[in-house]
């Protein structure tokens, strides 16, 4: 029997359920998932294994124009997206009608290699929508195959793998057998407390907020974890903290109980709030945090 495998890569605007599309795929909780635009700043890796296939899925931070340095990194993801992947998974969401920068747009539409459409978030439309819909995506990317779906719901999502599978090159495998991601234990700490942050803070504070994992110790039943979550501004500190630490103490919480979920152990989390002035425009800063990797 031969063995596939290859990269498929998620692109889209903020907010469509590209996150929510690459768990539902890969069967686990790798991608952090809000309501709120920009939740996702890395490209994250999602491995799915099979006796004759590894499905290599890339989610990517949603598109945008760039307003600093952090979001200019973030769209260097979505461009290196382009460059290796093996099959193009161009996702848009039910009333959506273009991609927040032409010269994206304009790569899909002439891309050599297999574009699968997937038109979200159908389960909030009607009959006569949808069909108006996938009409105009037809004229828009005739090079595309579209597929109606609800990442959400999990509707039509087994029916778009089994046609990536089908359409992945023959390939060995790229990583081990048992590999369900490319990222660190410390990335997914970080991450987890991220959400939290988006969860439970408004404005610009989730956008002004990066963690950094300082200590992650596993011993058998329980792992120690000190991580940092840095600021731009002391004003920021203080809402992070909130009355008598009341705020921090919340999103320790709700993160913790994910991080046992997660890594299946008992997690002791310890969080400090630092200010570090102006890291999202601040190139070393950002290469220290995993951005600007060119």
């Amino acid at each position: 029997m031969e063995h596939r495998a290859g990269y498929v890569n998620i692109i889209g605007n903020p907010n469509v359920g590209k996150s929510t599309l690459m768990n539902a795929f890969v069967g686990e909780r790798l991608s952090i998932i809000t309501s709120k635009a920009q939740t996702t700043r890395h490209r994250i890796l999602g491995i799915v294994n099979g006796d004759d296939f590894q499905v290599l899925f890339s989610d990517t931070p949603g598109i945008i124009k760039p307003a600093y340095e952090l979001q200019n990194s973030m769209m260097d993801f979505v461009k290196s997206a382009f460059e290796d992947a093996d099959i193009l998974v161009y996702m848009v969401e039910i009333g959506e009608k273009e991609l927040k920068d032409e010269a994206f747009f304009n790569k899909i539409i002439h891309s050599k290699i297999p574009v699968l459409l997937l038109l979200n978030k159908i389960d909030k439309s009607n009959q006569e929508q949808l069909e108006e819909q996938m009409q105009m995506w037809k004229d828009k990317v005739p090079n595309a195959e579209i597929y109606p779906i609800s990442a959400l719901e999990n509707f039509n999502v087994q029916t778009v793998f089994d046609r990536i599978i089908e359409l992945l090159p023959v390939s060995p495998a790229f990583y081990p057998k048992d590999a369900l991601t490319d990222k660190p234990e410390r990335f997914f700490v970080n991450e987890t407390i991220r959400e939290k942050i988006l969860l439970n803070y408004d404005k610009e504070i989730p956008y002004a907020v990066e963690i950094e994992t300082e200590e992650f110790i596993e011993d058998d039943n329980i792992i120690r974890i000190r991580a940092v979550i840095m600021v731009e501004r002391d004003t920021q500190k203080g809402i992070i903290i909130g009355h008598k630490g009341a705020a921090l103490k919340k999103v320790g919480i709700q993160a913790r109980e994910d991080l046992e979920k997660f890594f299946g152990k008992q997690i002791h989390l310890a969080t400090y709030v630092k200010v570090n002035k102006d890291w999202r425009s601040n190139e070393r800063q950002l290469r220290r945090f995993g951005y600007n990797q060119k």
